[in-house]
């Protein structure tokens, strides 16, 4: 427990005093160690577990400048995930109430127009998805950040791990070399020299001293299953959890869109109410889900990767792993929605026989053995059928709706900002869409037939 007060971290009065209006009265680790250096300008690097308060280690510091000589724009944060943004607005904008702070989220999936309107009117705070922000740069001269103080990376390893990487060039290219670079994540090591390359003045580095890179207050589990039977023990641990917890806040995480997709429908139909969240969602049905779930009115998120990073929902007791994930760090940041500000919390991985290595991995590297959660195998006999025949109904919807359509719409999107989209490409790709689509549902009509038939020729 930290011993030091906000007080004493020479934080402005009026900073203090809001704080303790929303009952935080004590800095965490990471932010009594990472402030001060903040505030005398040295560029810091922060890694601590998820749920330990990184937000505010860049915000509050950010705000006490902002507050002496305000201006815009006076702030940069990037981030990789658009929910992950709006959440870094709320958390300025609780903080920042009485200060009148103008803020500006500049992610995909809205409309750009609005977004450089409000680019274009300066405002303090600018927060931003790497793709979007580097649109803006590359389409319209209505702003600029050569008075900017702070560039902040969330999440500072996925931002510099391979896949932005022509993006946060364009971005660096346009931001002042003088700049205050502060980056923050809970697992940074495999990138930190590159990490480091990006801070240009002196450097504050501040890790967490803990060789277990979950919380403690965080129980462990796997369920062994056959693959072909996944399902059916998902829906039995989560029925079994939810008999001694029947108001618990769960969160799935799955490997595809599709997946994500199907087991939401599949199980909205076996009576688990839930709500899902992926990249093949428009931006405002992403955002109407996540609030949903963290207003309660909903106790179910099924998610890909794109809810695993940093998103704050405190009252999250239970994470599933759908699919063991192939990187340990991937397994962390998920299993980080429990277990927050000193919650106990619960994980699931289930795990097939072909995954046990990945299992293995994972422990070693977060220093820590996973417990067997025990599921009857009986119990998931009795609705094996009735589960895989739902599931299948749904692969079925999804393969006839608009889903991989609008996955090929994102496609060529991309195509055309990397200027090789063309005409004939584009009737290429309609065509076999439609001629997977006609084979898919073939095979699942087949499947389907010979699914409902078989406990009648058993009997």
């Amino acid at each position: 427990m930290s011993a030091k007060t906000f007080e004493q971290l020479k934080l402005s009065p009026w900073i203090v005093r809001q704080l303790k209006a929303v009952g935080i009265n004590k800095p965490t680790p990471i932010q009594e160690n990472c402030i001060p250096h903040v505030l005398e300008g040295k560029d810091v690097i922060g890694v601590a577990k998820t749920g330990s308060g990184k937000t505010l280690a860049f915000a509050l510091p950010i705000l006490h400048d902002l507050a002496q000589e305000p201006y815009g724009i006076f702030a940069i944060i990037i981030t990789p995930t658009r929910e992950l943004a709006y959440q870094i607005k709320e958390s300025f904008a609780v903080i920042g109430k009485s200060m009148n702070l103008r803020q500006c989220v500049v992610v995909g999936g809205l409309e750009m127009i609005e977004q450089g309107q409000e680019l274009a009117r300066r405002p303090h705070i600018v927060i931003a998805t790497p793709g979007r922000l580097y649109d803006h740069l590359n389409s319209c001269n209505t702003f600029h950040f050569r008075r900017m103080k702070y560039l902040v990376l969330d999440e500072a390893d996925k931002l510099l791990g391979g896949p932005y990487d022509d993006e946060m060039k364009g971005i660096f290219a346009a931001v002042p070399e003088n700049k205050q670079t502060l980056l923050f994540s809970a697992t940074m090591t495999d990138v930190l020299d590159k990490v480091k390359a990006v801070a240009k003045k002196e450097v504050f580095l501040w890790m967490e001293p803990s060789v277990v890179k979950t919380v403690e207050q965080l129980r462990q589990f796997y369920v062994l299953c056959p693959q072909y039977v996944r399902d059916g023990y998902l829906v039995e641990a989560m029925r079994r959890f939810m008999e001694k917890r029947p108001d618990t806040s769960i969160i799935i995480f799955t490997d595809t869109c599709k997946n994500c997709q199907v087991i939401s429908m599949m199980l909205n139909l076996v009576g688990f109410e839930n709500v899902s969240m992926h990249k093949m969602m428009h931006q405002k049905e992403r955002l109407k889900s996540l609030a949903k779930f963290k207003s309660n009115q909903v106790n179910l998120l099924i998610a890909t990767d794109l809810a695993s990073r940093g998103l704050d929902i405190p009252l999250v007791e239970l994470v599933i792993n759908y699919n063991v994930p192939n990187a340990a760090k991937v397994y962390i940041h998920r299993v980080g929605r429990t277990a927050r500000a000193g919650r106990v919390g619960y994980s699931m991985t289930l795990v097939t026989p072909v995954d046990v290595k990945l299992v293995q991995n994972i422990e070693r590297e977060i220093n820590t053995k996973l417990e067997e959660y025990k599921v009857d195998a009986k119990e998931v006999a009795k609705i094996f059928t009735h589960i895989s025949v739902t599931r299948r109904e749904c692969e079925i919807q999804v393969d006839q709706s608009e889903f991989y359509e609008r996955k090929e719409i994102n496609k060529k999107k991309q195509q055309i900002l990397d200027g090789i989209d063309s005409e004939a490409l584009q009737d290429k790709i309609i065509k076999k869409l439609r001629e997977e689509k006609k084979r898919k549902f073939k095979k699942k009509l087949t499947k389907r037939k010979n699914v409902t038939e078989a406990p009648a020729t058993e009997s």
